[in-house]
């Protein structure tokens, strides 16, 4: 089969790969959208020491069964494989289950491939008449869906429902409308990126700023760097909730005393259980999430120059999905 293999920093190809082989219990799914992460570019980069060279990137995908008979069922993919018995799978908190594997890291190849084996378990059907470019995103909007509820729960309930998001990319935009979907109706995306802010205002419907001056009482850092965990710090309101769901730098930025002294809650959300990409996915199907018309569609050949447009900030829609087979 065709994959495209991260083979060094920088350098991705499309190579041939042995076929990919299900154990029991799991399905052979021929991908047919694959979504380009953040956490791809930072292996592309080589800031991902979790996912060596060489190695098939990419997780958040979508497809058809193509074995059994359950063949031509379409799919929309949960890349967490856990071992479904430990505490916390028992608990319903899958994505803290210690053995936990995700396909794009070892031992798991990933699924900028034309096929992609996976459990049962981790398949929600997709309605024939939604685009599997569309399902295809039930796992990024699921990672800002887990954050958006965190978030929530952990905000005083006589508090007023607005938000600051920190960054425009997949994840900030999906952070704003998984928010938007629980209720909050002011909501605030902060992205530096002018090319970026344009197309977040123009061809998605939100209110994306270069630079937020003031307080808000829930904020999302979806970037993830010092300078926006120290940002977050200072624009959360006494009381409030800081989301952190960016995995840009891992030290630096947080003002432990301000946020001691007006008890500002942190919350550090990874992922997303079994259930929330099961409601994202529900809430993809049922239109809660808007139309969901912003990826660029690329094909698989063209992956390489995508990770190279991405890296240049040449991009300015928030994801770019591949297609193995066009």
């Amino acid at each position: 089969m065709k994959a495209l293999v991260y083979e060094e920093v920088e350098t991705l190809a499309v190579r041939d790969v042995p076929m990919a082989v299900g154990q029991p219990g799991e399905h052979l799914i021929r991908i047919r959208a694959s979504g380009i992460c953040g956490s791809d570019m930072h292996a592309y980069l080589g800031h991902d020491a979790r996912r060596p060279a060489p190695l098939i990137l990419g997780h958040e995908a979508a497809g058809v069964i193509e074995d059994g008979p359950q063949k031509g069922r379409h799919v929309t993919i949960n890349p967490l494989v856990t071992c479904g018995s430990c505490a916390a799978c028992v608990s319903g908190r899958e994505n803290l289950c210690a053995s936990r594997q995700i396909i794009s890291m070892p031992p798991r190849e990933g699924a900028f491939a034309q096929f992609v084996a996976m459990p049962e378990r981790n398949l929600v059907t997709v309605p024939e008449d939604v685009p599997l470019a569309k399902a295809a995103l039930a796992e990024p909007l699921a990672v800002s869906w887990h954050a958006a509820r965190l978030a929530l729960e952990a905000l005083h309930p006589d508090t007023e429902l607005r938000a600051l998001v920190m960054g425009g990319g997949a994840i900030g935009l999906a952070a704003a409308l998984a928010l938007s979907a629980m209720g909050v109706e002011d909501v605030t995306i902060q992205e530096p990126n002018a090319v970026r802010r344009a197309f977040l205002t123009d061809r998605c419907g939100q209110r994306a700023i270069a630079e937020f001056q003031g307080m808000m009482p829930l904020v999302v850092d979806a970037v993830g760097y010092t300078a926006t965990r120290a940002a977050a710090s200072a624009a959360a309101a006494p009381g409030g909730v800081i989301a952190h769901v960016g995995l840009g730098e891992d030290t630096g930025g947080l003002d432990i005393r301000r946020m001691t002294l007006q008890e500002i809650t942190f919350v550090g959300t990874y992922t997303y259980t079994a259930q929330d990409f099961r409601d994202t996915a529900q809430a993809i199907f049922d239109g809660r999430l808007g139309p969901l018309d912003w990826p660029e569609t690329r094909p698989l050949s063209d992956g390489a120059a995508a990770f190279r447009d991405l890296r240049n900030g040449a991009v300015a829609a928030p994801k770019i999905i591949l297609d193995p087979w066009a």
